[in-house]
This record gives structure tokens, sequence and C-alpha cells, in this order.
């Protein structure tokens, strides 16, 4: 059975409802965490829906906060846990992206997901592996996790574009360049850029390269 996930919304700034913008945010954060880069946003895409669900499980190492699953190397777990929650958070975000689709009246191709983190694991476990491709991925400070199970498991290939900082001393910068590297072996379109001087985080130059290819791929 799938968990419901809870989540914050910013309506577009026109009214109009164009295309859907979800961020999945990190290991012991929430929704709200990421849902303040909708501010800078919106002004560059006013016809855009922004949304940011919570986690579906509290987090182990933060009880303040949400986890998509399990982390072995931060909270003891084993790897077999981490991995049957990876399975189990990824059928919980797939009958949300439904849900979004189902009630913004938007298509997969005006639907572009933006993870932080463990959110970024998540996006990149899980878009591929979908049945309708999506407009494209961004993933800040993350990695791929199984990347030897992606090339037998891919379904569709959206464009993805990784975010790395290179003073990431939480998930280091050579994890970008790993899943890159899966990706561009599985048929995929990446794309990379570093951050330079950042740590886990998200910097303007980030943010405004990640419009720059929302604004391509979306055209709002």
């Amino acid at each position: 059975m799938t968990r419901e996930l809870q989540s914050g919304r910013r309506a577009s700034a026109s009214g109009t409802t164009k295309n859907v913008v979800v961020f999945l945010h990190g290991y012991g954060a929430d929704g709200a965490d990421l849902l303040g880069l909708a501010d800078p946003l919106a002004q560059h895409m006013p016809d855009t829906v922004f949304l940011a669900p919570n986690a579906p499980e509290n987090c182990i190492g933060n009880p303040m906060g949400f986890q998509w699953f399990p982390i072995p190397w931060i909270d003891g777990s084993s790897q077999e846990a981490a991995l049957e929650g990876l399975e189990r958070a990824a059928d919980d975000l797939n009958v949300y992206l439904d849900t979004v689709l189902e009630k913004e009246s938007v298509t997969p191709s005006n639907l572009m997901i933006i993870g932080f983190s463990q959110g970024t694991m998540m996006a990149l476990h899980v878009l591929p592996r979908r049945a309708e491709e999506v407009s494209g991925i961004i993933g800040f400070s993350g990695r791929l996790m199984a990347p030897e199970r992606l090339a037998a498991e891919v379904v569709t290939r959206p464009p993805v574009l990784l975010i790395h900082g290179d003073q990431d001393d939480v998930v280091p910068p050579q994890s970008m360049n790993e899943a890159g590297e899966a990706l561009g072996e599985a048929g995929f379109d990446v794309y990379a850029h570093i951050m330079k001087g950042t740590g886990h985080g998200i910097a303007p130059d980030g943010l405004g390269v990640a419009l720059t290819f929302m604004k391509q791929r979306l055209g709002s």
C-alpha cells in the first residue's frame, strides 16, 4: 500500500497553469525547504505551478524532518533496508506524480522534477522508469542509486541536468561524474554544472543554470 505524500503548493503567478515543477527535498528536510525557490523562479516562469511534497517517512537522523529512505552511513541502517525503502518510496512518488498530472491537468511533457541530495537520488531512480517521459530532471548535489541496474530498467530518457558544489563534503562531487557517466551510457542526454566554492547547497549560479534549462524545456 502506498503512502500519501503531503505537499506544499505555490500557484502560478499568472493564474494560468501550463507547467508544473516538483521539488524533491533532501534527507532530514521537508518540502518547505525547497518550495521557497519558487519565489525567485516564478517571476521568470509565470505560468508554472510549484509543488514540494514531504518525503513519506520521519527521518531517523532528524526527527523534525523527513526521509525518502534510510541512509546506512548516516543512520546505521542496513543496505537492504535502504534499497527496500528506496523502492517503497518510488511507489509513493509515482502515485503522487500521477495525481499531480491529473489534478493540475498537465501532460508529462509539461512536468519538470528538481531534486536536492536524497531528492535527486529519488528523481534519478523514479523518472527513467516511468512510462511517459517528463520534460526533464534537475539534480542538485545527489547521486545515482544502483547505477548497474539503469541500462536494463530504463523506460524513458528525459534530459538530465546535474549540478554540484565543488566543496560538497556530504555528497562528494565525484558522485555527479559517476551519475553522468552511467546516465550517458544508458542513452540519456546529460548536462552538468559545477558550483565553484559551494558546499552541500544551491548557489545562485546553479539556480540560474537550472532556470535556463527549465525555460528551454518548458517554454515558460
